[in-house]
């Protein structure tokens, strides 16, 4: 099993007739990904690497059976595509884009979840699960050669990051289940704590990853869920950014989320109070295949 995604999963590329909507579909349709239809206002009729290329989304869906959606759409249009999609009743949404207007961003991940959508991002890379599907350029051209199949969930801030952890583990001998790069935007669709929940109930999943950063209470808000019982699985936390603690307030750096304004969007206060919930800390990425063997119960390596 995996979380959000599967063999089964019927993808719809909004902005397919773009350069990147063409390259990340390519690689995606190699590596098995089901694309089933493009959408591209005013294309409707082309094809792109031999998928149906369609107006709208409610028009794609109801001739393709299409249930889950990646967009290349420009910033101005993001939460537009995105409400268009969750209205069609698509789940995940993927969403590339970055740098929304706030109220924007807000706007669109309201609507998705008033939809019962599962929009993952902005600014986010995509999801895998390995040996199934992709969505996304998440692995690139040979995801195959990074993400292997495994029984670890990942949820990265980073979607470098997600690659990273990816070959960490595929080096040590183990693999993934599912990795979302959830996006690195202040607001995104989901929380860190959801995803979590879900990979505790992916019977494919016997541990976690997280990757965190300075700025938002995504990693304080997974401390609490597993402080209630609610992740019971092993949990290894990469926090970077611990240099920029001490920076004034309103500082960013990397991710425009990457942002301290108060004590608890510290990384090292992140760090303790993951470590006082539970969660096992890596120093370092090659830090994590045997802090899981530790958190599962085994000696590590």
């Amino acid at each position: 099993m995996s979380i959000l995604v599967d063999d089964r999963t019927r993808i719809l590329v909004q902005g397919i007739t773009g350069s990147v909507g063409r390259l990340d579909t390519g690689f995606c349709l190699e590596y098995g990904s089901r694309i089933v239809a493009g959408v591209t206002p005013g294309r409707g009729g082309r094809s792109v690497s031999g998928v149906p290329v369609f107006d709208t989304v409610a028009e794609a869906v109801d001739r393709t059976g299409a249930n889950a959606a990646v967009q290349y759409v420009p910033a101005r249009h993001a939460a537009d595509a995105v409400i268009e999609a969750a209205s069609s009743g698509l789940t995940p949404i993927v969403a590339l884009a970055e740098n929304l207007p706030r109220h924007d961003a807000w706007r669109a991940a309201l609507a998705a979840r008033d939809a019962g959508s599962v929009l993952i991002g902005f600014n986010t890379n995509g999801i895998i699960s390995p040996g199934k599907t992709k969505l996304g350029g998440i692995g690139g051209p040979r995801p195959q050669d990074l993400f292997r199949e495994g029984t670890v969930g990942v949820c990265s801030r980073s979607g470098g990051m997600s690659a990273e952890i990816a070959l960490a583990l595929a080096e040590a001998g183990s693999g993934v289940s599912t990795c979302v790069s959830m996006g690195g935007e202040a607001i995104t669709g989901r929380t860190m704590a959801e995803y979590a929940r879900w990979f505790e109930a992916d019977v494919a999943t016997d541990a976690i990853v997280v990757f965190g950063e300075p700025g938002s209470d995504h990693e304080i808000r997974l401390a609490a869920a597993m402080q209630r019982g609610e992740v019971t699985k092993p949990v290894v936390a990469l926090i970077v950014g611990e240099f920029q603690d001490a920076h004034p307030p309103g500082s960013s750096f990397g991710h425009l989320s990457a942002m301290v304004r108060t004590d608890t969007d510290r990384s090292v206060v992140k760090r303790d109070t993951l470590a006082a919930a539970g969660a096992l800390i890596a120093e370092r990425v090659e830090d994590i295949p045997d802090l899981i063997r530790v958190g599962m119960g085994m000696e590590a390596k």
